[in-house]
């Protein structure tokens, strides 16, 4: 083989290494991180980040369940980790390789899920609140700040056929039970059975279950309240902005309480990559690549240090970043065992055929 040959050979070789080297896959939620964070992270790293998305957790779990791998980091919210943590699925973070780890508020750490933050660094979260149109609300004199407004017939018959409800079992029931002053967390099959049948007799006013296309009908008007994500709902109003709508789309945590959602970023413990992998969870705990999130898409954000870099129309939104008396009401969702699995799914049955 002549000499110039092998030398070609050899970088093929090498560069070849290297691109197999340096490659970050994430899993993520879709839209969860903005593109200019990426490229300056690719930047530094001098590697390349490969994304794969899911809509929700279910899927997340599926999917690796069914044998999914080369996963270095996963943003699974609290509930969905508790369950990648049972199976051992996950890396423990090297926290010597985290020095701003100290960015993220305590109120955030050390959670039921992960005891001493294990594996788990918190990422974003967003609450589980109602969405409305403000004008239409106003002028039919309806309230904003209970779940009644959702599940009450006296409030339901002024807007039936012009609200949507999650598709969701653990959401829309955790609604239910807070309304009727429980733990969203309440697993008492007798108060499973309230909130089912507070459900059953408000389904007739719902226009759908529906979780992806709400952003869209509340934006042009066909939808005037939901049961919805706060990041959602902040997006459907910069939506009516953009669209010159005449109305503005709000979001209110309501008085008896409501689930916020916390996903964290962990390793998973087949991922090829983890040092690259804690080198991008150190990134993303820098203030100004968090805050690029929060100001994309209105997410709540744990990471003290971002609240300098995050826009004051949002960081002031009560939705997004609620004060302490709400925020003492709010609950994160606990994974259920096998049973509680069964009988909620049985519940949920009930509900869809009624």
């Amino acid at each position: 083989m002549n000499h110039n040959l092998r030398a070609l050979l050899l970088l093929l070789l090498l560069s070849g290494n290297a691109l197999a080297e340096d490659v970050l896959h994430l899993y993520n939620w879709n839209n969860y991180i903005s593109a200019e964070t990426v490229a300056r992270f690719e930047q530094q790293c001098a590697c390349r980040v490969e994304q794969d998305y899911y809509s929700d957790n279910e899927e997340m779990l599926a999917k690796l369940a069914a044998g999914a791998s080369g996963y270095d980091i996963i943003v699974p919210t609290g509930n969905a980790m508790e369950s990648l943590i049972r199976q051992n699925a996950l890396r423990p973070l090297d926290k010597s390789r985290l020095p701003r780890l100290k960015n993220i508020n305590p109120a955030y750490l050390d959670t039921a899920f992960d005891p001493g933050n294990k594996y788990s660094v918190p990422y974003a979260y967003t609450l589980t609140l109602i969405g409305y149109n403000a004008e239409k609300m106003r002028e039919l004199g309806l309230p904003t700040d209970t779940w009644a407004v959702i599940f009450e017939p006296k409030y339901l018959e002024k807007v039936k056929g012009r609200i949507t409800v999650l598709d969701s079992q653990r959401e829309l029931m955790a609604a239910a039970l807070k309304y009727l002053g429980y733990s969203a967390n309440d697993t008492i099959e007798a108060h499973w059975k309230q909130a089912r049948d507070l459900i059953i007799r408000a389904k007739p006013y719902w226009a759908a279950f529906n979780a992806s296309s709400y952003i869209k009908e509340l934006t042009v008007g066909n939808i005037w309240l939901v049961h919805g994500y706060s990041n959602d709902i902040f997006q459907a109003n910069l939506d009516a902005k953009k669209a010159g709508r005449k109305f503005t789309i709000a979001a209110s945590v309501p008085k008896e309480g409501a689930v916020l959602s916390l996903d964290s970023m962990v390793l998973h413990k087949n991922g090829p990559q983890p040092g690259l992998a804690l080198q991008f969870i150190d990134f993303m705990l820098d203030g100004k690549n968090s805050a690029e999130l929060t100001n994309l898409i209105g997410s709540g954000n744990p990471n003290l240090d971002a609240m300098r870099y995050i826009k004051p129309e949002i960081a002031q939104d009560p939705a997004i970043f609620p004060d302490p008396q709400h925020r003492a009401h709010l609950e994160m969702l606990r994974d259920l065992d096998r049973n509680q699995r069964r009988i909620l799914s049985r519940i949920w049955t009930e509900i869809k055929l009624r």
